[in-house]
């Protein structure tokens, strides 16, 4: 398991993507380049990132509205806007969002890895903490390994999309996850086949956790779903 810091950068420019990927990459960093807003949402879903680095205008989802929905997940983790835009209303709008830092393009590259290196000392995310075992009642859900683990029965080993989707869960435990984000998060589109296997995979989830009866994924008919155990 690396213990690297883990940088999402969305950014359509391709070229550009590449050379902050590079220059980050240098300094110890890994970094995941996604190339619009729908891409960057499921990238996010299925790691674990220290901070994100969003460009604002993003081909099928822009970066305010991508910023919205990991803030709906993650309170804490450092947003930071990239755009070739100076306006102040754009600015307002992010630093609303919970946005940590706004970087205007063009930008020095040793300026831009100063800033990042700030961000992550100021949020702690220079000890990076793993999200790995989760209790989930009398469950033991290793989100690295996809395995539900509960006393006196072998573990339960999960697919990706179900991990993925406990994951998002347990991470708002006793709080409602919205349908359509999951969905965005998991399968990259919130389609009516994707609904109906959203439905499966959460049906399945309850099974596999039926071994301790305190537990509840509560479906909030038109919403979401809610973990409580």
């Amino acid at each position: 398991m690396s213990d690297k810091i883990k940088i999402l950068l969305v950014e359509d420019d391709m070229n550009l993507g590449f050379v902050i990927q590079d220059s980050l990459s240098l300094l110890d960093y890994q970094v995941h380049l996604s190339k619009d807003g729908k891409e960057g949402l499921q990238a996010f879903s299925s790691g674990d990132y220290d901070l994100c680095l969003l460009d604002v205008m993003l081909p099928k989802k822009d970066g305010f509205s991508l910023a919205e929905d990991i803030r709906k997940i993650d309170k804490d983790i450092p947003i930071v806007f990239l755009t070739a835009k100076s306006m102040t209303e754009d600015k307002i709008r992010g630093f609303k969002i919970g946005a940590d830092d706004y970087i205007t393009k063009p930008f020095s590259l040793d300026e831009f890895q100063l800033r990042i290196e700030a961000i992550l000392k100021r949020s702690g995310k220079t000890d990076k903490p793993i999200f790995s075992n989760v209790k989930i009642g009398k469950y033991l859900f290793d989100t690295l390994n996809y395995t539900l683990t509960i006393k006196g029965e072998e573990p339960k080993k999960l697919t990706k999309k179900e991990a993925e989707i406990l994951k998002l869960l347990s991470k708002q435990k006793g709080k409602v996850v919205e349908r359509e984000l999951i969905l965005n998060m998991v399968w990259g589109d919130d389609n009516y086949f994707n609904g109906r296997s959203l439905d499966v995979f959460i049906t399945k989830l309850r099974k596999y956790l039926k071994g301790d009866e305190s537990i509840n994924i509560k479906n909030i008919h038109g919403i979401g779903f809610v973990l409580n155990d």
